[in-house]
């Protein structure tokens, strides 16, 4: 073995005449400028080398690439440019065979591709994710893909950005093997080695024959055109992607090489684009609260959930599939067991689904133990409260946990609402008091708005970042009011949306208009799979404080009155006859808002989706700022992060302060001071709109203060 050589980030090796090159770049041996040039530099040296008979690529520590390096983004391109690294790749006169271990992810799989032989670890994950970021893979992903995997296969993976493990890729022919043991160097040598004593020479993947069947792959295309148009609406990288496999169908490599560059351009300049990678960064950086800079977090080993109900039970299975043990405590056996079953009906499920074993399911209910008394909390490090959502209930739980839990330990509520101040105040230790607002059902959405107290001791938040990061949850802080940062907007645009309602649009149009936007739902249909009963307790609870100058739409009331709360009851704004999980709308709710009208004196006007947007947006983005200038969030990127990781806001919009940024903010000021003519009372300008709208400036310049 000669001594190692360094080209930037790549490292060289001689073993006999194979050269291994290990890229190095931590933590995760990104593409970097320095590694493409390293790349570049040792292939072009191997091929005047006459020493060396075949390459390894292989990747240090856990990762062989896991894609782009993302703080290049938004920089000038530095050459080489990556289609230019794998073209060079593939070319080689030399056999290029590329060890994979880790993550083989978005340019770190073309790379891959371009070579001519691939082995891959156990366990190893292989994506082109790109489309999470409104862009195609841009490197001769889209042409290599289908010609060793197929036009089917191919589409499945991009067009979801998710991770293909090793079997599934040797199934589709993205790697040749799967190699033993832990070592990916030494599995690329044992092949190079195979290779080289069989004579096989570069196989160069632009000759692979899987788009040979082409009426096959013709098929595949026009059924994943089909699939874009009706469940990616709005989107606009997933279309180009099945145009670059067209192309690959239809056009030689190289011209298709080309047309997938073309593409890809149109992607980097779509505003699409620029929004998705604003989640991208707004997301990592919620994580970066004031407290976890200035504490570290608590030990988390044992954990408490009070409450078995839909709520508590998708807490603890989150908590139980991070690996960590959960007691369970409910007011009596009945309802213990009730808890369990929540808990067991989730992992049934998966089981069912094939996405879980049994040895899987009973590897997590091993940790799970279920108790009535709240002694059984006296070890955990932090519990958390997830009873119904009332005031004096969550007193009485919060007294008995000060009574019992160890000091130190962090006593968290789930309210949705509630003043975590008053809560916090039933205990001798407010410093230890936090909420967690886990978003329903709570195993599976990523959003947890983390709630601080007015005596929230920092090393308590701190330990609510560090369980959100144990439970692959995207954290955002929140300050206390009335709903927090997501729920607070939600109730001033749901009430644009009532305001709508009574003047003259139906609950169908404006779902209809919010969906054509990008929503997956409207918030009829949502009201409707929450369930009514709960904003009518709110509505009910704030009822006393309501500002009598305001509006108030009575007919969300009228549908309650009768029962009808939506899924659970078989109607709400919508009918789900025998169980229907979709819901047909309902004559009678149309008589009901109608009667509305007249006992309030409106009459009935026209609204267009745009007319419908422009209320509804306009209203959600003034609340946001009056939650930027209360401090209860302490960034724009806070707000976008929790509608569009809680709220279903279209990513590909960038949240609702990136899409107000980007619609411009005196367009939105203006419409605001244009409904306040008919309506001063609810269309209040936020001061702090209209300091950025005057100022020229945007929500943006607040994200870098």
């Amino acid at each position: 073995m000669a001594e190692s050589a360094p080209h930037g980030a790549v490292a060289s090796q001689r073993h006999d005449g194979i050269l291994v090159l290990t890229i190095d770049h931590p933590p995760v041996n990104a593409l970097s400028a320095d590694v493409r040039r390293g790349l570049a530099d040792a292939i072009q040296a191997a091929q005047s080398d006459a020493a060396i008979q075949a390459i390894v690529l292989v990747g240090a520590g856990r990762n062989f690439i896991a894609g782009a390096d993302i703080r290049e983004f938004g920089k000038p391109p530095q050459p080489p440019a990556l289609p230019d690294v794998c073209n060079a790749i593939e070319a080689s006169a030399k056999p290029v065979i590329a060890a994979l271990h880790g993550a083989a992810l978005g340019g770190g799989l073309e790379i891959a591709l371009a070579a001519h032989y691939r082995v891959a670890l156990p366990g190893a994950r292989l994506g082109l994710p790109e489309v999470n970021l409104g862009l195609l893979p841009g490197a001769g992903g889209t042409q290599r893909t289908p010609r060793l995997a197929g036009a089917a296969a191919a589409l499945d993976l991009m067009l979801s950005g998710r991770h293909a493990g090793t079997d599934e890729a040797l199934s589709w022919g993205l790697i040749d093997r799967i190699g033993a043991g832990a070592d990916a160097q030494a599995a690329g040598l044992d092949y190079a080695r195979e290779l080289l004593a069989q004579g096989a020479g570069p196989r160069r993947t632009r000759d692979a024959a899987g788009l040979a069947d082409r009426p096959a792959a013709q098929a595949a295309i026009d059924a994943a055109r089909a699939q874009v148009q009706s469940r990616q609406r709005g989107l606009f990288s997933p279309a180009k992607i099945v145009d670059a496999v067209q192309a690959a169908l239809d056009q030689p490599f190289d011209e298709g090489l080309r047309t997938e560059r073309a593409l890809f351009l149109q992607c980097l300049d779509s505003p699409q684009r620029a929004a998705l990678v604003h989640a991208f960064f707004a997301e990592r950086e919620t994580a970066k609260a004031p407290e976890t800079r200035q504490a570290r977090p608590r030990p988390l080993e044992r954990l408490g959930v009070i409450g078995g109900g839909t709520m508590g039970a998708g807490i603890a299975v989150a908590m139980l599939d991070a690996g960590l043990p959960v007691v369970m405590v409910e007011q009596n056996d009945e309802a213990l067991a009730r808890g369990r079953a929540r808990v067991e009906q989730v992992y049934d499920l998966l089981v069912k689904k094939g996405r879980l074993d049994a040895a899987g399911k009973a590897e997590r209910m091993a940790r799970y133990t279920g108790a009535t008394r709240y002694e059984a909390l006296a070890d955990a490090d932090l519990i958390v409260e997830a009873v119904f959502e009332d005031m004096d209930v969550k007193l009485a739980v919060f007294a008995e946990l000060d009574r019992i839990a160890k000091p130190g330990a962090v006593l968290a509520t789930n309210t949705s609402y509630l003043d975590i101040n008053r809560i916090a105040a039933a205990t001798s230790r407010p410093g230890d008091v936090l909420g967690l607002h886990f978003f329903s059902p709570a195993n599976i959405m990523k959003l947890l708005e983390i709630v601080v107290g007015a005596n929230s001791a920092p090393d308590t938040v701190a330990t609510g970042f560090e369980l959100a990061r144990r439970l692959r949850k995207t954290p955002v802080r929140a300050g206390v009011c009335d709903g927090f940062i997501g729920n607070r907007i939600l109730a001033v645009y749901r009430q644009a949306a009532d305001l709508m309602l009574e003047d003259g649009a139906s609950p169908y149009q404006i779902d209809d208009a919010v969906r054509a936007f990008g929503y997956p739902m409207g918030p009829y249909q949502v009201a409707d799979l929450a369930g009514g009963d709960i904003g009518w307790a709110t509505r009910k609870r704030r009822a006393a404080t309501r500002d009598p100058r305001l509006r108030y739409v009575q007919i969300p009331d009228r549908l309650c009155e009768r029962g009808w709360f939506g899924q659970k009851t078989g109607r709400g704004y919508y009918l789900y006859p025998d169980g229907a999980r979709t819901g047909t709308p309902d004559p009678e709710v149309l008589a009901i808002i109608d009667a509305e009208r007249q006992r309030a004196g409106v009459t009935p006007r026209q609204f267009t989706q745009e007319d419908i947007l422009r209320r509804y947006l306009a209203a959600m983005v003034n609340e946001a700022a009056n939650v930027l200038r209360e401090g209860i969030a302490l960034r724009p990127l806070d707000i976008d992060v929790v509608f569009l990781s809680g709220y279903g806001f279209p990513r590909f919009r960038g949240g609702p302060l990136h899409y107000a940024d980007q619609v411009g903010l005196p367009r939105i000021l203006a419409d605001i001071r244009e409904f306040a003519q008919e309506d001063p009372h609810f269309w209040q300008p936020s001061p702090l709109l209209v300091e950025l709208a005057d100022s020229g400036r945007g929500f943006d310049s607040l994200n870098r203060a």
